[in-house]
Formats: C-alpha cells, sequence, structure tokens
C-alpha cells in the first residue's frame, strides 16, 4: 500500500502520566514513528496527562473524547465503549487498567466492524488473584498481539493466561543509548571534581540497603586510585564517615547530589555497584549498560536478564557482603577485564535495547496488521 495515508491509531490507556511505563513507551513510540501514524489518546482522567509534556510539539496526537474505559462489566457499556472505537485503523490497549477496553472489542468487534486491537501489558505477575488471570483470558480473546516487555511476563502470557505463542509478541523496553555516550564532565558534581587517574565506584543512597557498612570497608581491599561515590541523601551517611576513617581512607569516598541528568553522572562512573536487590529497577539497568559500565549487582535472574553474559562474575548473592566483597575484587583485579565488560554490556544495550529497536519492532507489528509498509522509520545518524 505505498503511498497511503498513515494509519490512525487509538491508544487506550487509564491515565497517560509520566510514571506510568505504558505512557513513557508510548510517548517513544510516538515520537519514533513519526510521520509514519497519526495517534488518538484517550485517557480516563483529564487531569493525570502529566506524560503529555513529553510530547514534542507537532506531534500528531489528537485527544477525543471516550467513554470511561475502566466501569462496570454489564454489556451495555461495554457495548457503547466497543462503538466509541469505530473510525480509526488499529486499537492499542495499554496496560491492566484497559483490559475493559479489550474485553469490549473481543465482545463487539464484529458488531462495530472493528480493527485489529493489540493489548500492551506491563506490571502483571505471577501472583496475581487467579480471578483476575480468568479475566484476562476472557478479555483477550480475540487480540491481535499481546506486547510484553520481559521474558517473565511471556511466560505468565503463555502459561498462565493461556494465550497462543502466535500471539505473544516479546518486545523489550528501549532507551536512548546515545544519550549515554557523550564523555564525562568531571566536574559535573558540585564539590567533587573526578582526578584523571582515580577510578570511580558509583552507587545511589537508595540503593546501599543493609550492605551500606560491607560496602564501604570492601574499598579498604580495592586499589588506592578507586573512589567510592553515593549520589543523594542517606541517614547512613554519619555511620559510613566513621568507617572510612576508621580505617583511613576518608579522601576516598564522597558524598554527592544527584544532578538532573542520570547520563552525566553514569559516564563519570567506572563501574556501577547496587547492593540493594529492590534497587536494580529495569531502567537504570539499561542506562548503565548503556554507559558502557560494568555492573556489581545482586544475582536477581530474570531482573538481570538484559546483562551481557561477561558480566557473571561480578554477581553475588543478595545479601551476602563477602560474595559483594569478592565481586569488587574480581572487579579491580584486571582492570582490562572491567573494560571489555563495561564493552560487552553497551554493545548489547545498543544492540537489543535502544528505543529505535523498540520502535522497529512495534512499527513492525501495526505495519503488518493495518496493510503498510513494514519498512521500519528511519534511523537518525550515529
Amino acid at each position: 500500500m505505498a503511498g497511503a495515508a498513515p494509519p490512525r491509531i487509538l491508544h487506550l490507556l487509564p491515565a497517560f502520566e509520566e510514571s506510568d511505563p505504558a505512557a513513557r513507551r508510548l510517548v517513544r513510540l510516538i515520537e519514533g514513528l513519526g510521520r509514519k501514524a497519526e495517534h488518538a489518546i484517550v485517557s480516563d482522567h483529564r487531569e493525570r496527562r502529566g506524560a503529555a509534556r513529553l510530547l514534542a510539539k507537532g506531534a500528531r496526537v489528537a485527544w477525543p473524547r471516550f467513554p470511561a474505559i475502566k466501569g462496570s462489566k454489564m454489556p451495555g457499556r461495554l457495548l457503547k465503549l466497543a462503538g466509541a472505537m469505530r473510525g480509526y485503523d488499529l486499537i492499542c490497549s495499554w496496560g491492566a487498567g484497559a483490559l475493559d477496553a479489550a474485553l469490549a472489542h473481543t465482545l463487539f468487534a464484529d458488531v462495530h466492524k472493528l480493527p485489529p486491537l493489540v493489548h500492551h501489558e506491563f506490571g502483571a505477575d505471577a501472583a496475581e488473584p487467579k480471578r483476575r488471570g480468568w479475566y484476562r483470558r476472557i478479555a483477550l480473546g480475540r487480540t491481535a498481539a499481546l506486547v510484553v516487555p520481559t521474558r517473565a511476563l511471556e511466560t505468565l502470557a503463555l502459561e498462565g493466561w493461556d494465550q497462543p505463542r502466535t500471539r505473544v509478541r516479546l518486545i523489550p523496553a528501549g532507551i536512548d543509548t546515545r544519550a549515554f555516550a557523550a564523555p564525562a564532565k568531571r566536574d559535573l558534581l558540585p564539590g567533587l571534581i573526578k582526578r584523571r587517574e582515580e577510578q570511580w565506584l558509583g552507587t545511589l543512597a537508595q540503593a546501599l540497603g543493609a550492605q551500606a557498612t560491607g560496602l564501604v570497608r570492601a574499598l579498604a581491599e580495592m586499589p588506592p586510585a578507586w573512589q567510592l561515590v553515593i549520589v543523594g541523601e542517606t541517614a547512613q551517611r554519619g555511620a559510613l564517615e566513621a568507617i572510612a576513617q576508621e580505617l583511613a581512607f576518608e579522601d576516598r569516598l564522597h558524598f554527592a547530589t544527584a544532578p538532573a541528568a542520570r547520563a552525566g553522572l553514569l559516564a563519570l562512573f567506572d563501574a556501577l555497584v547496587l547492593p540493594e536487590p529492590d534497587a536494580v529497577e529495569p531502567q537504570l539497568l539499561l542506562e548503565a549498560m548503556a554507559a558502557g559500565l560494568p555492573l556489581v549487582a545482586p544475582r536477581l535472574g530474570e531482573a538481570l536478564a538484559p546483562l551481557a553474559s561477561d558480566n557473571g562474575p561480578l554477581l553475588f548473592g543478595p545479601g551476602d557482603g563477602e560474595t559483594m566483597a569478592q565481586a569488587l575484587r574480581t572487579l579491580t583485579a584486571r582492570p582490562q577485564d572491567a573494560r571489555r565488560i563495561g564493552q560487552a554490556n553497551r554493545a548489547k544495550a545498543r544492540e537489543e535495547y535502544d528505543e529505535r529497536r523498540m520502535v522497529e519492532r512495534h512499527w513492525a507489528l501495526y505495519a503488518g496488521l493495518t496493510g503498510r509498509s513494514v519498512r521500519a522509520p528511519e534511523r537518525a545518524a550515529d
């Protein structure tokens, strides 16, 4: 269908907030697809559209009036909801809060001659109530595709929700990996300048957890060029400074205020350590990889799946201070290996988790369902 008009895609979300991973991914898709598609966004709560400010000026987005996405499961309401979906080339429901829209489509797509629907899932897990799992199976009964961002959610969709293999599409989250390739500004952090002979082991205050004192003590076993930089406020600061004074390396322990942009911060580090398992969140993991950092972190299975296999020797048992210290010794024993690990992480981030790859994968799916050319959006030059 060369020369055909761009497809009109209807996106249904209960809210469009910056904190919502569904909203953030949708923003990146709209930006990445450019003029290849026109978008209509429906959010139940008009006052909860904070992610709209992330859209570039001139983005091809409309905000149609629409029945409530969430509500009773009565046939009359669902029929009305399905009727409002007419006039588009593709329907996209985003997250568990939009399952009513998927159910309305499943029940009344034929009545209203609706286009295909793609459901995008994010936050469900294996511990969700069984009744919720049954509802998903019914609601997703006629979806053209179910997009999930992780292997764990893919397994849940296949085994827990009985979705056919041909319907489930794994499309990992994507970030702008190029933003993390810029050289470091050595004076980025107020009151702290990175000297050329120094190597910085960075961490975030919220990532310290119960292993904070063990991390500071492990610094004594690292070569003198290594400095520990803790970014953010922590109530443990006084105790950690006391340990550093006791071991006579207080000049190698630093506390800093977090800058506005995390890309510049990560560029300063030579390695990132995250002692607390709850601090290993997907976005930070991908950003550290894109910055070319080796990562010292608890061994968490699925959560660390994006890491290059080279990074394996730097993982330690959750809550185990001794294996964390051993991982740090491994990091500093052979500098060339640490650089190789960082380069492997960066290469994998660019190949599999760049946001352009995410956009391309979505476009291949959307274009196939709307009969458009599957040629991916043009990439900007690196």
